[in-house]
């Protein structure tokens, strides 16, 4: 967990240049689901968080999506 909250904090700063498996690693430490159904996007969601997050698999994810998923964890953290 504190190996995420880490990330986390760093993808907060610089939403810049991040890869699909780091966002799935917080996802983990975190609760949250993460699935690939198939197509170029991982969905991330949370039974307690009503909307959930696609990202793009390419890489580097652009600076918004970044954005997004960090709020999506906020949301899970508040509880």
């Amino acid at each position: 967990m504190k190996r995420a909250a880490k990330t986390l904090a760093a993808m907060r700063a610089h939403p810049l240049d991040w890869r699909i498996e780091d966002l799935e690693a917080v996802a983990r430490a975190f609760g949250i689901n993460s699935r690939r159904p198939g197509g170029s996007h991982v969905y991330f969601t949370h039974p307690r968080v009503a909307e959930g997050v696609s990202v793009p698999a390419r890489r580097p994810i652009k600076p918004p999506y970044v954005r997004a998923f960090v709020r999506l964890v906020d949301r899970v953290r508040q509880g």
